[in-house]
């Protein structure tokens, strides 16, 4: 089927879900760590209490994208995956922060990180049923710009609640009162935007309906999934076996930052040895108003990417970002005052920005339509075996190399995106091979 153009307000309809998706993976990256010490938790204990993250993508994310690649009803393909998760994700963010013990908050990122990949996971199909190739890049952009936007205000909340609005931040309980207002407001954010996009965007529906469902039919049954799943990765295109090690090195350093840097704020540049002093609470407060601001970036940098990809191509744009992210997180090893961190995290704003669109813009123009989802899936698990490998082993690397310097651990991020920049020169964009052999290059580039 010939997909025909959509319009801006369109690809903002489509992609508005992802302000929500972003309020819950904002909140819980900016606050989990805290949370964890909060409950009593020691730095080498960080990396294994975050399994619960990487884990569930890697069990969830393929499973519903092949489910969601076999689904049509009154709700669509992938919209009934947005509601549940939705739904599921809201009552787990308002139970988080009444955690009254690590084992608690360690099951509940479980349920919460189980839900945020039974929506998120058909977002990134749902662009690519339906934009036309030609508009990916913007519609894959615009996600960033909502998660930018999004992780903006839940990263800052704590903060903004205390000394905005001046919301008191008593510790009648465990965990201060503004991250459980803040996870509340997250968990209405989350469920009003997912409704928006499924109210707004209406999907198409396959091209040939009998064969779809004789084909759902022959793949009935788990055993079924698992096999087509399992010869999907035997199968996997090309250019997604080389953005597989891009997106390794690049997560490892994502999943090295977000681990670390609230607690090397709090620790290492407010001073602060003690979790219930009020010099630590405000460390890890500005470290959330440092996500907020990379985040910001990454809001703003989302318009300028469809330009910047037309200028160095997709690949080349992915390049320059991830450098800039990687010397941003360098840079942290040089900082002592803290505002100048939020010039640290612009650069891994920029990088942020890219890491949510160009891959997966890249990848869309590989893969056979019928098994988008699937492959957005799998594509997952890229992201999670790195974060996986870092929540077995990061802990005892902490322990016996880097001596608990959580520091130390931001910077290893850094290196980490420096190599994915590398690896990024490998990869071959099908769509860039397509436009250098068009006669109509120009006009068409012009569309991306």
């Amino acid at each position: 089927m010939e997909k025909p153009p959509r319009t801006f307000w369109q690809i903002w309809n489509m992609s508005f879900g992802f302000l929500g998706i972003q309020f819950g993976w904002g909140l819980q990256m900016a606050n989990m760590s805290a949370i964890y010490e909060y409950l009593g938790a020691r730095a080498d204990q960080i990396p294994i209490l975050w399994l619960a993250a990487p884990l569930t993508g890697l069990i969830v994310q393929p499973i519903i994208g092949h489910a969601s690649d076999r689904t049509w009803g009154p709700l669509g393909r992938r919209r009934p995956y947005f509601l549940a998760g939705a739904i599921l994700s809201s009552a787990a963010l308002i139970l988080m922060p009444r955690s009254s013990a690590l084992w608690m908050a360690a099951g509940l990122l479980w349920v919460l990180d189980a839900s945020i990949n039974i929506s998120m996971e058909p977002f990134r199909a749902f662009v690519a049923d339906l934009l036309p190739e030609a508009q990916r890049t913007r519609g894959f952009a615009m996600q960033s710009l909502f998660i930018g936007l999004g992780a903006v205000i839940a990263s800052a909340l704590p903060y903004l609640l205390t000394n905005v609005f001046h919301v008191g931040s008593s510790h009648t309980g465990a965990i201060p009162f503004t991250v459980r207002l803040s996870f509340r407001i997250g968990a209405v954010a989350f469920l009003s935007a997912v409704l928006w996009t499924i109210i707004t965007t209406k999907e198409y529906p396959p091209d040939d309906f009998a064969d779809f469902e004789r084909h759902k039919a022959e793949q009935r049954g788990p055993l079924s999934g698992a096999r087509e799943i399992l010869a999907s990765i035997a199968e996997m295109p090309r250019t997604m076996r080389q953005l597989a090690w891009v997106q390794i090195c690049t997560w490892l350093g994502l999943f090295c930052m977000w681990l670390y840097f609230p607690v090397a704020v709090a620790r290492n540049i407010f001073g602060a040895a003690d979790t219930n002093s009020p010099l630590y609470t405000a460390g890890v407060e500005w470290a959330g108003v440092c996500f907020g601001m990379y985040s910001l970036v990454c809001f703003g940098f989302s318009f300028l990417l469809p330009v910047l990809a037309r200028r160095l191509s997709r690949k080349g744009a992915h390049i320059l970002c991830l450098m800039c992210g990687g010397l941003g997180l360098l840079s942290v090893a040089l900082i002592h005052n803290k505002f100048m961190l939020l010039l640290s995290m612009t650069g891994v704003g920029i990088a942020w920005a890219s890491t949510l669109a160009m891959p997966y813009a890249i990848l869309a123009g590989s893969l056979p339509p019928a098994k988008t989802g699937v492959y957005m899936g799998i594509f997952n698990f890229f992201i999670v075996i790195p974060e996986i490998t870092a929540s077995l082993f990061f802990g005892w690397v902490m322990a016996h190399v880097l001596n608990n310097n959580r520091l130390t651990a931001v910077v290893a991020g850094g290196i980490f995106f420096l190599i994915a920049a590398v690896l990024t020169n490998r990869v071959d964009d099908l769509y860039d091979v397509r436009i250098s052999r068009s006669t109509r290059e120009p006009a068409f580039a012009a569309k991306a």
